[in-house]
């Protein structure tokens, strides 16, 4: 489920992070789905639990899992957070668009490429 590349430059609770967060808005981790508990995870990976506490508490921040003192980790139900993670990939595709623009691409060879995708 959950793959470390120890080659890529961030670190490794950013990969957790991201991982998950890929998983829960793909739909493979549904909500109210128990998340591995720290030593688990951290016994899976050969890492340190610190490490997963600290994805666990970013996951939790940027509000896609909640803990339930003395249970664990719980994936969350917002519905919205699926229409926020694409509104912030619309704003990155605008902002490259906007670049792509600048450096005199037309709109007509920028379509064709998108479309050739």
């Amino acid at each position: 489920m959950i793959l470390i590349d120890y080659k890529d430059t961030r670190p490794i609770y950013e990969q957790i992070v991201e991982r998950y967060k890929t998983l829960i808005l793909k739909g493979a981790v549904q909500a109210d789905e128990q998340l591995p508990s720290v030593r688990n995870l951290a016994m899976e990976l050969s890492i340190n639990p610190n490490t997963i506490q600290k994805a666990y508490a970013e996951l939790e921040r940027q509000g896609f899992i909640y803990t339930v003192k003395g249970r664990g980790n719980f994936v969350s139900g917002d519905s919205g957070l699926i229409d926020k993670r694409k509104n912030e990939y619309i704003e990155q595709i605008l902002a490259l668009v906007k670049e792509v623009l600048e450096i005199g691409m037309s709109k007509t060879e920028l379509i064709r490429e998108i479309e050739a995708l």
